[in-house]
């Protein structure tokens, strides 16, 4: 049963844009009403103008767990796995602790695409986090049983993008 006391589970997944930027946009959010917030992003490397902008807000830590390469070219290599290994430890201990009120966990869902990670290693670490703690899992697939589990689910849908016109990324707009 839901109660407005403890913290949810949100995923924002899909192939439309957004989600991290939705995300992002939980953190400024709940920066703003002085909650502390961890931001794990997985599988990049790349500093983007969010990035650097939540450098300059109290409250909000951010790490990066990635070689960079494989959001680009879907092989992840073994520095890949092991920065994933290195920011899961990370996300354990965050569940377990009361250091945070939100953990984002950003492109994160990657893990049970690549099966870096499963649903029974992950669930039990999901399930018996500090009851507080506010948990938002971003990513392109979402697994069933992770739809079933979570409180919000967000799918963004891909309906155009200038990607597909040929046009390449923008700075400050998807960058």
């Amino acid at each position: 049963m839901m109660s407005a006391g403890r913290g949810y589970v949100q995923v924002y997944y899909g192939d439309g844009k957004g989600k991290t930027t939705a995300a992002i946009g939980l953190a400024v959010r709940a920066t703003g009403q002085g909650l502390k917030v961890l931001f794990l992003q997985f599988f990049k490397k790349n500093i983007t103008g969010e990035l650097i902008s939540l450098q300059y807000l109290p409250g909000i830590t951010v790490y990066q767990f990635g070689s960079g390469k494989f959001i680009f070219n879907r092989h992840w290599q073994e520095e890949d796995h092991r920065e994933f290994l290195m920011g899961w430890e990370m996300a354990k201990k965050t569940l377990k602790g009361e250091n945070y009120d939100l953990l984002i966990m950003d492109e994160f869902l990657y893990a049970f695409t690549y099966q870096m990670l499963s649903w029974d290693d992950f669930f039990p670490e999901l399930d018996t986090r500090n009851p507080k703690l506010e948990v938002v899992l971003t990513g392109r697939k979402a697994i069933p049983q992770l739809i079933e589990y979570a409180d919000l689910i967000t799918n963004m849908t891909l309906i155009k993008h200038p990607y597909q016109q040929g046009i390449p990324a923008r700075k400050g707009i998807e960058y």
